[in-house]
């Protein structure tokens, strides 16, 4: 098995060092001082599991790589339009993309017998140009319930979590989503093959579609976005109206918002992925996780009156941040 990924920060390199570590041929597609310490020392993983090292091959070059079976996507889903020109080499007939993002994805109705059969969600798919990108045919979800971040280049620090659910459109449990699940189970990470994905996507989008935005906008960490009482009714109304348009679509997660609001609460003092961004005054990958859910109330008619409101808020921080960048 031949497989790339494409954005080997954090989580891109955290599971190409498992999958070299299972004897997979991984390319690790990168840049600056990281991609140069890889090339360099290779990749070393610091984790409550035990450490290990791992030197699987890297680039910033897709055509060094050539074609490729499987694409691990680690880009963050706002760069998916652009991703393009990178992709093309890696192809051959039967690759597939295994996007690793936040929020509703791009294929959301694909492959699936609804009144909204392959239906372009704009604020994920804007002019369908992340669909020209990355073909949806060649799309295999995945929601990730690992926590990972760069100690320093070429060191990822794991701190939890080794799962990574993945899954067909069309809920088939094919060949290829096998090959690629006994690979990660053989580099030590959790791999199941799901027939409803979307599942997952509800249930992890519950926490991120309120803190992630709560968090920019306040700048509170996960434990104090918790812990203030008004602030935690927002966050209770935000996951109920995300369950409601869920619901409209035929999905169900199974948890309760107060189980998942403890589970939050637990990770203590620690900044979403959203804040961090915004600090590093970076876009902020909103668009996917709130904007898309917004859409979809839209869609099937869920008034989502909460949503709307932190929606709009977001969004204006999000294009200050864009037009300070350019």
């Amino acid at each position: 098995m031949k497989v790339a990924v494409l954005g080997a920060g954090a989580i891109g390199a955290y599971v190409g060092a498992a999958l070299h570590r299972a004897g997979v041929e991984v390319h690790l597609i990168a840049r600056g001082p990281h991609l140069q310490k890889i090339r360099e020392s290779g990749v070393r993983v610091v984790s409550p599991r035990g450490d290990f090292e791992a030197r699987p091959n890297a680039t910033d070059d897709p055509v060094e790589v050539g074609p490729v079976d499987h694409i691990f996507l680690g880009l963050k889903a706002n760069r998916y339009a652009d991703a393009g020109p990178m992709i093309k080499p890696l192809l051959h007939d039967e690759t597939t993309i295994i996007a690793a993002q936040n929020g509703i994805p791009w294929w959301y109705f694909h492959g699936i017998d609804t009144k909204f059969r392959d239906r372009r969600i704009d604020s994920v798919d804007p002019g369908g140009s992340v669909s020209a990108a990355l073909p949806v045919e060649r799309a295999i979800g995945c929601v990730v319930y690992a926590a990972t971040e760069i100690a320093s280049p070429g060191v990822i620090k794991h701190l939890e979590g080794t799962r990574f659910s993945i899954g067909e459109p069309n809920g088939e449990i094919s060949t290829r989503c096998t090959e690629f699940s006994q690979a990660m189970i053989a580099g030590g990470l959790k791999c199941p093959v799901e027939p409803d994905l979307r599942k997952d996507i509800w249930l992890k989008l519950m926490g991120n579609i309120a803190f992630n935005p709560i968090s920019a906008l306040t700048r509170a960490t996960m434990k104090g976005i918790c812990q203030h009482l008004d602030t935690r009714e927002v966050v209770v109304r935000m996951m109920r109206e995300t369950l409601d348009v869920a619901a409209r679509l035929g999905s169900y997660p199974e948890i309760s918002i107060e189980r998942r609001m403890a589970g939050a609460e637990r990770t203590g003092d620690h900044k979403t992925s959203t804040l961090q961004d915004l600090e590093k005054g970076k876009p902020m990958e909103l668009d996917v996780i709130l904007k898309a859910v917004v859409e979809l109330a839209d869609l099937t008619g869920a008034e989502a009156p909460t949503l709307r409101v932190v929606s709009a808020l977001a969004d204006l921080l999000n294009e200050q941040v864009t037009t300070a960048i350019s």
